[in-house]
């Protein structure tokens, strides 16, 4: 079809990718119209991903053929398919964070005056583009010294410099607040009306049935359906992803609270402008949640629990002893783990096996005669974390970075229970997870809970919490503003509490 009567941006046509031991994509077909927003949706693990990174040159398709603008196109690799319009913003942002906002947009492609490149020129660029879409971001500043929420951001505003009339997003919302969802949106909406086309993955139902035009539907690397956003329902669109009824988001609770396992006091963090005077207590198998806008100091507090963090006064009792994790060596030793917010950087070695990956916060667990690493007790473990965790894949030497997102957190779950923690501190823990592995998560921590563990959960989803909690401990500006009881309590109190300081 030539370029006058086609009358779709991309067609991508029949593509077929296999990785040794896996169909990762059969027979997959997608049709983008110009200035529309279309939504792909699907589990961890359904092809969804796969599917843009052979759109955007970083896999070469088996079969199948792409089509932009009714002429068939082969892109060798990220920056060939930029020069021809066609960008992506990554659900793990792969930024350089010691150099600054604006080098991480313009890096590779620098205004230059003669060899020289022109600073002024690109910090100008720069605010431009951050003023257009209303970005409040100094391009000077350091990436390492912004907020997930900011590093998303700028993200955008990259991907929008390059003047691309199709945008991928994946997961884009994943660390925004209600307020920068609704920013977002303002930016689509005005991309839209430029005539850009907009490919937006997520697992947040109620944001695919607000923002998109048509949603397409993957499952087990196969096109299930595609559809327009208004004819359908979120229990329809679960039906589709999943191939079952999942009209329960979360499992029944089965945990009992035992006494009390963990007391904070007076906490506060030896960095000025973190959090200060928190107090709170955790019992044995209770789930308490930590809310709070972005700012709030959620996840400081929980790494200064956990002893990556200094605090400059204050203590911290584990069944009624005082204790000090000066640093995560020594929070491990005294029965605390963490699961960290950003995956990719701080949660996995993703060129390395599923098995290191398992067994590197309890290394010594497997020395023999103190010198050499027991390779049967290391399959061991790791077969008992792909067992329990549910987890995907081809082997146990598998890269873990080659695993779905979801697959991922599973195998780092499993990875700090081989440590047997008192105390689990989660930190966005279905944070670009589909429903379903979202299910087996929440499973796995009432689970865990059941059995008496402390569970400490911060989340930026709402019902979520309200869904898997027993309490809210709600922080706001550094402060706990308030400590509700989950049945009792309402979005609307939540919210009120995290808007006080």
């Amino acid at each position: 079809m030539s370029e006058a009567t086609s009358p779709y941006l991309l067609e991508m046509l029949h593509i077929t990718k296999m990785f040794p031991g896996v169909v990762a994509l059969n027979d997959v077909s997608l049709r983008v119209r110009p200035g529309s927003v279309h939504a792909l949706m699907g589990e961890n693990g359904a092809g969804k991903s796969t599917l843009m990174k052979c759109l955007f040159g970083i896999y070469i398709k088996d079969r199948g053929k792409i089509l932009l603008n009714g002429k068939e196109v082969v892109f060798a690799n990220s920056k060939h398919a930029l020069e021809n319009g066609v960008s992506m913003v990554h659900q793990e942002l792969n930024q350089v964070r010691q150099q600054s906002v604006m080098d991480n947009i313009w890096l590779g492609r620098y205004p230059r005056k003669g060899i020289f490149i022109d600073h002024k020129k690109m910090y100008e660029d720069t605010l431009e583009i951050f003023k257009d879409l209303d970005i409040n971001i100094d391009p000077r500043s350091k990436v390492g010294s912004l907020s997930v929420s900011e590093m998303q951001m700028v993200e955008i505003a990259k991907a929008v410099s390059y003047n691309s009339k199709l945008i991928v997003m994946d997961e884009p919302t994943s660390s925004l607040t209600e307020k920068e969802v609704n920013h977002l949106f303002k930016i689509i909406r005005k991309l839209q009306s430029e005539n850009v086309a907009i490919i937006y993955i997520s697992h947040k139902m109620e944001e695919i049935l607000k923002i998109s035009d048509e949603v397409t539907i993957m499952r087990d690397g196969q096109h299930i359906a595609t559809k327009d956003a208004k004819e359908l329902t979120t229990v329809e669109i679960i039906k589709l992803m999943v191939g079952r009824d999942l009209s329960q988001r979360f499992p029944e609770k089965r945990n009992e609270q035992g006494e009390v396992i963990l007391k904070v006091s007076n906490l506060t963090a030896e960095t000025q402008g973190s959090f200060t005077d928190v107090n709170f207590e955790l019992r044995k198998g209770e789930i308490l949640g930590i809310a709070g806008l972005v700012g709030s100091k959620r996840t400081e507090l929980v790494e200064a629990i956990f002893g990556i963090r200094g605090v400059n006064s204050g203590t911290i009792e584990l069944d009624g002893k005082l204790i000090q994790n000066r640093s995560p060596k020594e929070a491990i030793k005294n029965g605390f783990a963490l699961v960290t917010e950003e995956r990719r950087s701080t949660g996995i070695f993703p060129e390395l096996s599923i098995s290191f990956n398992s067994i590197i916060s309890n290394l010594k667990q497997y020395k023999t005669n103190g010198v050499f690493l027991s390779d049967s007790k290391i399959a061991e473990d790791t077969k008992w974390v792909i067992d329990s965790m549910k987890v995907k894949t081809p082997s146990q030497k598998t890269s873990i970075g080659s695993l779905s997102g979801g697959n991922q957190q599973k195998v780092i779950i499993g990875r700090w229970l081989l440590t047997k923690p008192e105390v689990l501190l989660l930190d966005e823990p279905t944070r670009g997870i589909d429903v379903g592995a979202k299910f087996e998560i929440y499973q796995l921590i009432n689970k865990l809970a059941a059995e008496g563990k402390g569970i400490i959960m911060i989340s930026s989803e709402m019902p979520e919490l309200l869904g898997v909690t027993d309490r809210i401990l709600v922080m706001s500006n550094g402060r706990v503003a308030g400590i509700v009881n989950t049945k009792t309590t309402s979005q609307e109190e939540i919210m009120r509490l995290a808007a006080q300081y």
